[in-house]
């Protein structure tokens, strides 16, 4: 019997522990977007509470190209749901993070690199997914012309 209590008692405290401190790196987190601060920065409301999530390794320069890229976004997530799978924490608190769409018609796609591939941002020099996502985006965005890369682009 204390050997049950002391299970049961340990799993409460678990399940509670992960309550309060939901996010570590490399955990993911389940949600909907309330909001789009800007391109880089969206609400995710994951029901017990809410976190500013950072995409991670992409840089959307400011001017046309942010609000556009805010646009994209918006589209993309807002009042939708999403998967953030979490690289660090920002001193400010946000979640610095990749997300992840989570569109039946769409399908899974990864933001950052869909701003990147939409020529919308560029990708961070020091950072670059495991399989050279961003990398592959961002070139494949220069050799089309999109974007950052249109020669018409007002810089």
């Amino acid at each position: 019997m204390r050997k049950k209590c002391t299970t049961a008692g340990f799993l409460s405290f678990f399940v509670f522990g992960t309550a309060l401190f939901p996010a570590v790196a490399g955990d993911s987190l389940y949600g909907k977007i309330t909001a789009v601060k800007s391109a880089q920065v969206v609400v995710l409301d994951y029901r017990t509470g809410h976190y500013n999530i950072r995409l991670v390794g992409i840089d959307v320069p400011e001017g046309p190209i942010a609000r556009q890229a805010k646009q994209f976004v918006t589209k993309l997530l807002l009042g939708k749901h999403a998967r953030m799978r979490l690289e660090q924490r920002a001193k400010n608190g946000d979640m610095i993070a990749r997300l992840f769409t989570d569109d039946p018609v769409l399908g899974i796609k990864d933001v950052g690199v869909e701003l990147v591939r939409n020529g919308l941002a560029r990708r961070q020099g020091k950072y670059d997914y495991k399989y050279g996502e961003l990398a592959a985006a961002e070139s494949e965005a220069q050799k089309a012309a999109r974007g950052l890369w249109a020669t018409a682009q007002p810089q």
